[in-house]
């Protein structure tokens, strides 16, 4: 089994695929430097499955991950979800002289999510972005003296680097969701979600049509994110995600109705839903 991902490894990327593995199964987890790279590897075979990051509590969606499935590969399907809590570590080589610190490393999005208590614990310090926390760590490292970085456990595993605080994230409610992607998607559980892809017609009331749908099949929508269609200006496909298998009798009579009424329609995939661990 090979798995790819969007690495490099000591991502919280890479902690995701790690989860995907079966117990007693042994996988490959093969890192790509984009989530476009890891996508196209399952698509052309190169890989069974592909984790990439979905949606942020904080930061919302993730837009490469979300064109990709709309506009770029419709032959892979979600096939399992992945829920992981992000805890930002305080990162710095094990040598290092931290009595003062001048730059603080890290990706953006976790320099972000780490504001306030940079500001506060750090506040004459600047920081520097990098392409992933793990090579925040590395650069870190490799530079010594006055200066840290902020990344996963893992990444300071990796690097032989010491964690000097832990939870340092302004919320520690902070979690981020993956979808892994397959040739298939997942058979019935019992306690499944759908992510379903559709279009409408642009004139008063064609949104509502076809949520009704779902309403009155009793289904429960619990995300709906629009997309620009990249065909004109002002036109939008919506990315739904709702309970229940596609096998599943409600959700396949709600989706009879849907594909009356919108222009587009096309299931993503159904899969089990994810318990944060």
């Amino acid at each position: 089994m090979n798995i790819a991902y969007l690495g490099p490894p000591g991502t919280f990327t890479e902690q995701a695929a790690s989860l995907c593995v079966p117990a007693g199964r042994r996988a490959e987890l093969t890192p790509y430097p984009s989530i476009t790279a890891s996508a196209e590897a399952a698509a052309t075979g190169r890989a069974d499955f592909a984790v990439l990051p979905f949606e942020n509590s904080l930061a919302g969606a993730v837009g490469e991950t979300h064109d990709l499935i709309i506009h770029q590969i419709d032959s892979l399907a979600i096939c399992n979800e992945i829920v992981i809590p992000i805890e930002h570590c305080l990162i710095a080589a094990p040598t290092a002289d931290t009595s003062r610190v001048e730059v603080i490393y890290s990706h953006p999005q976790a320099l972000g999510q780490c504001q306030r208590y940079l500001q506060r614990r750090f506040p004459n310090a600047r920081t520097e972005a990098t392409l992933s926390t793990s090579q925040a760590v590395a650069r870190a490292v490799e530079l010594g003296d006055f200066t840290l970085a902020i990344a996963p456990r893992r990444a300071a595993a990796l690097h032989d680097a010491v964690i000097l605080e832990a939870g340092i994230e302004d919320d520690h409610r902070n979690a981020t969701r993956f979808v892994v992607l397959a040739a298939r998607d997942h058979e019935p559980t019992g306690d499944d979600r759908s992510t379903i892809l559709f279009s409408t017609a642009n004139r008063p009331g064609a949104l509502l049509e076809a949520l009704q749908c779902f309403a009155k099949a009793g289904i429960n929508l619990t995300r709906i994110e629009s997309r620009p269609s990249r065909e004109q200006l002002g036109t939008y496909l919506f990315l739904v995600d709702c309970d229940g298998h596609r096998a599943d009798p409600p959700l396949v009579g709600a989706l009879q109705q849907v594909g009356e009424v919108v222009e587009r329609l096309r299931i993503v995939g159904s899969y089990p839903k994810a318990t944060r661990t």
